[in-house]
């Protein structure tokens, strides 16, 4: 009985590791090649941080994090908050992972200015 256990927990744990490798977490690149960010927790939320970004984005560098609350569903698709320490601003977002591919939208001033930005994931 106790090997049945071990065996049980071992696939569990596997299945969980598989599971977070194809999810939200890991290093994403920018559609439009500008940034790179690495996903990943921090505390109880989930944390996108720049690894680099394009010389000459004058908005952006590297360090920069968006803190996200966000919950995920059975289909790939994540929702929540998210905050933006630089700017000081909230977003309602919305992020679905299919695979290598990601789609981010977020929205501030109650949904009235959104923004989409498409990634994929680095191997």
């Amino acid at each position: 009985m106790r090997a049945m256990i071990g065996v049980m927990a071992y696939l569990i744990a596997s299945f969980a590791t598989d599971a977070l490798a194809s999810g939200i977490e890991g290093q994403w690149a920018r559609g439009d090649g500008n940034a790179k960010v690495r996903i990943a927790p921090c505390g109880a939320d989930i944390c996108a941080t720049n690894t680099w970004i394009k010389p000459g984005t004058p908005s952006e560098k590297a360090g920069d994090k968006l803190v996200m609350t966000i919950e995920p569903s059975d289909d790939g698709v994540y929702s929540g908050e998210a905050f933006d320490p630089q700017r000081d601003l909230n977003y309602k977002i919305t992020v679905k992972v299919d695979g290598d591919r990601m789609s981010t939208r977020g929205c501030v001033i109650v949904g009235l200015i959104c923004k989409g930005v498409d990634w994929t994931r680095i191997r």
